[in-house]
């Protein structure tokens, strides 16, 4: 199924860098603190951002990676960065960043004149990967007099390594760009470059080797190990920072997987980092004492689809793809609940914190207190019920029509954005061809064909913008007196999949979809967005989004059971009967759609 993809943003690089050393400057002027620490480790995901692009765009005009001008100027910057949030964290929040305001002038000077693409670090913007883990873990290593190099991998890697070499006390780290086959991956590099490796490898340096992950095949950390043990390093002075202790993923090579059984692995997971600790200071619950009050009781975990058991009965559980929910924590202080929700470190954070805002002074969301470090505050509702379990108490044409106001507004105020920061209509079709294809055949797949040659046309009609992207019933709170709320509209256009920002089309018909909304309940839905000032797309580019919607959450609910019949078979089971209804559903649009086609 195709489910997963990216968004890279394209960035000008001189005023990037500019703006990095501006940015600099705005940091060390805030006094010691959490806010000057959060803003210190934005910097440091900032340039590793910076760094990436511009050095895969070198990468890619050399044909390799190599100790390069640009190389040098970038590993000196992360390892004063490294350092910086190393101090930041072991004193109070407070560092010294006098020193790196020069490193940085010196990355505008060096920058290319072109655009370079800057890709979103998943960990920090989606699954609570903080460098001050990594910096724990680097910390915990015993020193046994060799010296180390880190070898950070491009993207998150990057910023990554500066911390983990401040961690180690070694001030030798570079970057590297694996390449080929996303199973298969080797490395690209200069002949200066290689050599200088293949010295320290022969001399018996140690290696730190800095990604997240492992994902489907730990490729990535494969093609740098290889590289290393076929130059001569001992496959024990490989040490791997991933960010999580499991093993390899089921297309990982055999050399690969019986490489990870062995090698020394380093990682300190989000618990024992901000939950369990002796350091006051490193408490998530300390974080937000200001918002919330003096905390009543320890978090409760309600990620991983927690939530549930906190507002509908077992047998009313939606599915949930268990690894892909956002951390999420109940704090009891100042006498009521809160809502601590990871929404990114830096400014994915700030903006999610940004939407969040705007929803709730429009009437729409929940009210927000505040971020703390990538975590959203907000009041837990406690009187408020998932639609799914209310919904008789909602009159169906007022929830039509706040419905259509919430969308109308996202309409107004969110949008256009630009082409690059979701799926083309072409990408939407190609997954929905595969994906129909996979689970229903090639017969009611060919009735996609239809729309292949109006893919020009539609990249035409479409007005992309923020969409919500998640239009479920449980996504919708339901207050006593039947006002509705949207649960969560803030993120999930930035989520770890292909969809990204679409037209408004594309919630239009989730809404449709999952609210099960026949076609004068629809046209009504129109209407209210139109309404509320939202612009509402023609009755094709509707259709076309309708189909590539229903192929979408298809292969995601039936991609995501087959990761959970093992694990957890029940969750398992929901998921499949998602994906069952999702099939369905598809199966009778595309017939319906081949018979209109024919009859034209």
């Amino acid at each position: 199924m195709l489910v997963y993809g990216d968004h890279p943003r394209e960035v000008d690089a001189v005023a990037e860098a500019r703006a990095l050393v501006t940015t600099r400057a705005e940091v060390r002027a805030l006094p010691p603190g959490l806010s000057r620490h959060a803003a210190l480790v934005s910097l440091l995901i900032r340039v590793g951002e910076w760094a990436q692009g511009v050095l895969d765009a070198e990468h890619q005009r050399r044909g390799g990676d190599g100790d390069t001008p640009l190389a040098r100027a970038c590993e000196a910057a992360l390892l004063a960065l490294g350092h910086a949030v190393a101090a930041s964290w072991s004193d109070g929040f407070r560092a010294d960043l006098e020193t790196l305001g020069p490193l940085l002038e010196v990355l505008e000077g060096l920058a290319p004149r072109e655009p370079v693409r800057c890709k979103v670090p998943e960990g920090y913007a989606f699954y609570a990967l903080y460098p001050e883990a990594y910096l724990e873990a680097a910390r915990a290593v015993p020193a046994d007099g060799r010296p180390w190099r880190v070898i950070g991998i491009r993207g998150i890697g990057t910023g990554l390594a500066g911390v983990v070499a401040a961690g180690l006390g070694t001030e030798v780290l570079c970057t590297v760009r694996p390449g080929g086959h996303p199973f298969e991956r080797t490395l690209s590099l200069s002949p200066e470059r290689a050599a200088r490796l293949a010295e320290e490898a022969r001399a018996g340096w140690r290696f730190a080797v800095v990604d997240e992950g492992p994902g489907l095949s730990g490729s990535s950390f494969g093609a740098v190990a290889d590289f290393l043990e076929s130059h001569g390093a001992a496959p024990e002075s490989v040490t791997f920072f991933p960010s999580h202790a499991g093993d390899l993923g089921p297309q990982a090579q055999a050399r690969h997987r019986e490489r990870w059984a062995r090698a020394g692995k380093c990682v300190v997971d989000f618990e024992p980092l901000l939950l369990r600790l002796a350091e006051p200071s490193h408490a998530l619950a300390r974080w937000v004492e200001d918002l919330t009050g003096q905390a009543e009781a320890p978090l409760e975990d309600v990620g991983g689809g927690g939530w549930r058991r906190l507002l509908l009965p077992e047998a009313e559980w939606p599915p949930v793809h268990l690894w892909q929910e956002r951390r999420k924590y109940v704090s009891r202080a100042g006498g009521r609940r809160w809502l601590l929700k990871f929404a990114g470190l830096g400014a994915h954070g700030a903006r999610a914190c940004l939407h969040a805002r705007a929803l709730a002074e429009a009437g729409f969301g929940v009210p927000v207190a505040g971020l703390r470090h990538g975590f959203l505050v907000q009041p837990w509702l406690e009187e408020a019920r998932p639609l799914s379990m209310a919904s008789s108490g909602v009159e169906r044409q007022a929830l039509v029509e706040r419905v259509g106001a919430y969308l109308g507004f996202r309409s107004h105020h969110f949008g256009p954005v630009g082409d690059e920061c979701g799926a083309s209509p072409r990408e939407l079709w190609e997954m929905a061809r595969y994906n129909t294809e996979a689970a229903l055949g090639r017969e009611v797949a060919s009735a996609l064909e239809a729309w292949e040659p109006r893919l020009d046309g539609l990249a035409r009609e479409i007005r992309r913008t923020v969409t919500d992207n998640r239009m479920h019933a449980w996504e919708w709170l339901v207050l006593p007196g039947g006002r509705v709320l949207k649960a969560d509209g803030v993120d999930h256009h930035r989520g770890h999949d292909l969809v990204g920002c679409q037209d408004l089309a594309w919630d239009l018909a989730g809404a449709a979809v999952e609210l099960s909304l026949d076609a004068d309940a629809l046209g009504a839905l129109c209407t209210a967005v139109e309404c509320h000032k939202g612009h509402v797309p023609s009755p094709g580019v509707l259709r076309f989004h309708r189909h590539a919607y229903l192929a979408f959450q298809l292969g995601h609910h039936a991609l995501a059971a087959a990761s959970y019949d093992t694990r957890a078979p029940d969750e398992a089971a929901r998921l499949r009967r998602a994906a069952d209804r999702y099939a369905a559903l598809l199966r009778s649009e595309l017939a319906a759609f081949s018979a209109s086609v024919r009859a034209r």
